[in-house]
């Protein structure tokens, strides 16, 4: 067999001990040999064989007093490498190029600065009127939809900045006049997944914008995906193939990030 079509054909017994790995890693806990087996698609004889060289190599260690499988410490290594090796904004940046290219709209990368979320960089559509959004911008909490995204996932931080805004009445959307209004929208926003703001309704006549969370390996919200048009340029309704786009685009993301969590399942 030729060195050429021996490297396609790769290593099979590597690949099934990856099986065996991702299986552990989607199992979230601990495992028994039956559930590792069963989740990797194999006779427990099997997985057994795999399991004893995975332990060998520090992948995979067992608790003697109940015989349950977890990662090991190398697999921890090579997990914070590769953490410390990633980076979110690079990360972020192409995501956003991405996609204002498939759904030719004004995108942004929002993260969380000491006053509410800053925009760190935007993309420009090609279109002959669009809307420009200013690198550095500090953007409210209610009345931007990158503002709603931090406030309904990262409540401790946004909190005081929620009641502040209402205490002063400012730029608040309407029909939100309380905290427990402010509650009400937010939950709004974590039942869709994304906050969405139509035109009539943002604090720029003419404008509406839509924002979706980007999570981290620990399943907190690390930055939003942000797209901004003019009005009427944007379908903002519930079957919006741009928003959804936005939705899988900020999903996809979260799943590079090392995030575990379903984006079918919003939660606070």
């Amino acid at each position: 067999m030729s060195e050429e079509l021996e490297g396609k054909h790769g290593v099979q017994s590597l690949e099934v001990g990856m099986g065996i790995l991702k299986a552990m890693v989607f199992g979230k806990r601990s495992m028994m040999l039956k559930d590792i087996a069963a989740a990797a698609d194999m006779p427990p004889s099997k997985a057994h064989r795999y399991l004893v060289s995975l332990i060998r190599s520090g992948l995979v260690e067992q608790d003697p007093l109940t015989s349950r499988y977890n990662l090991g410490p190398f697999a921890l290594n090579i997990g914070l490498v590769a953490i410390d090796r990633l980076d979110r904004i690079r990360l972020g940046l192409a995501a956003i190029s991405e996609l204002r290219d498939e759904i030719n709209e004004t995108t942004a990368l929002a993260v969380w600065g000491e006053n509410g979320p800053v925009i760190v960089r935007w993309e420009r559509p090609r279109r002959p009127i669009t809307v420009n959004v200013v690198t550095g911008t500090t953007l409210g909490v209610l009345s931007s939809a990158a503002g709603r995204v931090f406030a309904a996932w990262l409540p401790g931080a946004t909190r005081p900045i929620v009641k502040r805004e209402i205490e002063q009445r400012k730029h608040l959307p309407a029909g939100v006049e309380t905290i427990a209004d402010a509650e009400a929208l937010l939950d709004t926003v974590r039942a869709r997944g994304i906050a969405a703001i139509r035109a009539g309704n943002y604090l720029f006549r003419g404008v509406e914008a839509a924002a979706a969370p980007v999570f981290n390996f620990k399943n907190e919200l690390t930055m939003a995906l942000v797209v901004v048009g003019v009005e009427g340029s944007i379908d903002m309704g519930d079957d919006s193939a741009a928003l959804a786009r936005l939705k899988d685009a900020a999903d996809a993301l979260s799943r590079r990030l090392g995030s575990t969590r379903d984006g079918d399942l919003p939660s606070a």
